[in-house]
């Protein structure tokens, strides 16, 4: 028997205001279909009652299932993360999404757009109010809900101030500290999402929304540092612009570089919201800042509380498989600190064998303790002497089993957080570092007697003295992840009737 059709789709679900409006609708009881270009990054977060389904908007093919059966679908793509080129990006995505939501009957199409200063526009807003007005081009109704900056985990803005005041006591900033804003927190927009969209009188129409207060950039940062008990100096400079600053970001932000500077150079003009329309028609409180960034704490508090027992009591039968995969800003793999990073940077290596998918498995399983890591062990074990010498505890641990691994286990200075039998096994570093660092080693069949092992390494820093600690290894880590995929694979090849 076939599942109901979703009333309501989520375009753009692995993003920063779609992985929360999912389980947002999801939570309220209705039917939702979250689609995005990557399935893995949606089945990570562990959504329960939403249709996962992968598509991708610059591939028109891929948009008629996804747009089936759906009455109203939420358009909250863009592209930044694409470099300089994201404005034709994004044309191209909303033109083929118009289209396809027409001949697929969806009745309406909500928009999450940006606001619009007065006056000249940077190239980040301009491309939000370009895509709206791409959009209504269509026959399918278009409501459009401007935001400027959202207060949550993993909002771009909220995440490059709170890089900024845990780990600069000091800072030199251009003139656009006091540029104005209306910040409104996260929970604020996705009610306006769904009440607009449950709203007929919306249809068609454009609405700003903002938060209760008006702050400079200067006060958000200086309101974040008294929740969080810092007190940073902050220093502007007219001689700073935005575009330099923007790669100034670059060297103490984990925040996606060509989404920091998309968002840095829309901060010379006040950005402000003209409500009036909005609160007419769906009339309530209005978060303050403070609050709402308390609130995004809470969140990330309440993430780790669900990630917590992995490790066994002592005594106790060790769980035998599953557990957290890893997400963005899971608080799992940032060891529940608020202070590290919610973007993470990654490092990845991959390689094939002429084995199967099994026997790939098994040496990935057997990695670490007496089994040491196949590839430059020598280096491995300057690193764990290096952890020894500030209090970690190097390679003393070992391994419980020489073979097999259950969830929670101990792998030398890692720990087992995510396993899946045969498919995947994530190890969240326990070495003292800063930041917070993981490796996930992935197996896929590609034939019944050939496979691939993917090895991916994802690191949280903290602040400068975190992101200078990865471009430092880069180097290493550029041919170390590479080698060990290799030589993963040689050894899978080499077993007993492989």
């Amino acid at each position: 028997m076939q599942s109901p059709p979703a009333r309501y789709l989520v375009f753009g679900a692995s993003g920063y205001v779609g992985s929360h409006l999912v389980p947002f609708l999801a939570e309220r009881g209705h039917a939702v279909r979250a689609v995005s270009r990557r399935l893995d990054a949606m089945e990570a977060r562990g959504w329960p009652g939403a249709e996962l389904m992968a598509a991708d908007a610059l591939r028109p093919e891929t948009l008629p299932a996804a747009l089936e059966g759906v009455d109203t679908a939420f358009y909250l793509v863009h592209s930044m993360a694409a470099g300089k080129d994201f404005p034709a990006l994004d044309r191209t995505a909303a033109a083929h999404f118009r289209d396809a939501a027409a001949q697929a009957g969806v009745r309406r199409i909500v928009y999450l757009g940006g606001l619009q200063p007065k006056g000249r526009s940077s190239t980040h807003l301009a491309s939000r109010g370009e895509t709206g007005e791409l959009l209504r081009q269509g026959p399918v109704p278009v409501t459009e809900l401007r935001a400027g900056v959202i207060i949550g985990p993993g909002s771009a803005a909220f995440e490059i101030i709170r890089d900024l005041v845990f780990h600069l006591p000091a800072m030199v900033t251009p003139r656009w500290v006091h540029s104005r804003s209306q910040p409104v927190a996260l929970a604020d927009v996705l009610e306006d999402l769904l009440a607009l969209a449950q709203q007929p009188e919306a249809a068609g129409r454009t609405y700003d929304t903002g938060g209760p207060e008006v702050l400079s950039y200067k006060q958000l940062m200086e309101q974040f540092g008294a929740l969080v008990g810092k007190r940073p100096i902050i220093v502007p400079l007219p001689v700073l612009t935005p575009r330099l600053s923007s790669y100034w970001l670059d060297l103490v932000t984990a925040v996606p570089a060509n989404v920091a500077r998309a968002l840095i150079d829309g901060l010379e003009h006040d950005v402000l919201a003209d409500d009036a329309a909005l609160r007419a028609l769906v009339p309530r409180r209005l978060t303050p800042y403070q609050e709402a960034a308390q609130a995004a704490f809470a969140a990330e508090r309440a993430h780790w509380n669900e990630s917590e027992g992995l490790a066994p009591p002592p005594g106790a039968e060790p769980p035998q498989g599953s557990g957290r995969r890893w997400a963005e800003g899971s608080m799992l793999y940032r060891q529940n600190r608020a202070d590290l990073a919610y973007y993470a940077k990654h490092m990845s290596g991959q390689a094939d064998a002429r084995a199967p998918a099994a026997a790939l498995w098994r040496v990935v399983e057997a990695i670490g303790g007496p089994n040491g890591y196949y590839y430059l062990d020598a280096l491995w074990a300057v690193r764990a002497k290096l952890d020894e010498l500030v209090g970690g505890s190097g390679l003393q641990r070992g391994r419980r089993d020489p073979a097999e691994l259950h969830l929670g286990d101990v792998v030398d200075f890692w720990r087992v957080v995510s396993y899946e039998r045969g498919r995947r096994l994530t190890l969240l570093a326990e070495m003292k570092m800063p930041g917070s660092a993981a490796l996930t080693f992935e197996v896929q069949p590609q034939g019944e007697q050939t496979s691939r092992v993917v090895i991916t390494a994802s690191f949280h820093p903290a602040g400068v003295k975190g992101l200078v600690y990865w471009h430092a290894l880069a180097p290493a880590h550029a041919f170390i992840f590479p080698g060990l995929a290799q030589a993963i694979a040689r050894r899978a090849e080499a077993q007993p009737g492989s």
